[in-house]
């Protein structure tokens, strides 16, 4: 038996980015895999585990820091 994933919308921000893994079929609506505000899903597709957060930005750009002024080679 597989373990099930459960979440909730509570577990996110309302105005948060977050990513359909699946596609997640509604009465009224398909939505695709992909990126999403989290208001913007159905109940459904965080009971159903479909939603991840998105992963740390890594690399040059999380390491740009806007008070700092860019350095020239």
């Amino acid at each position: 038996m597989a373990i099930e994933r459960r979440m909730s919308r509570s577990m996110f921000l309302p105005s948060e980015e977050v990513v359909l893994r699946q596609v997640c079929f509604t009465p009224g609506r398909v939505f695709q895999p992909g990126k999403y505000i989290t208001g913007d899903l159905p109940d459904v597709a965080f009971d159903m585990g479909l939603v991840d957060r998105l992963p740390p930005v890594r690399g040059k750009n999380a390491e740009i820091r806007p008070d700092e002024p860019p350095q020239e080679s």
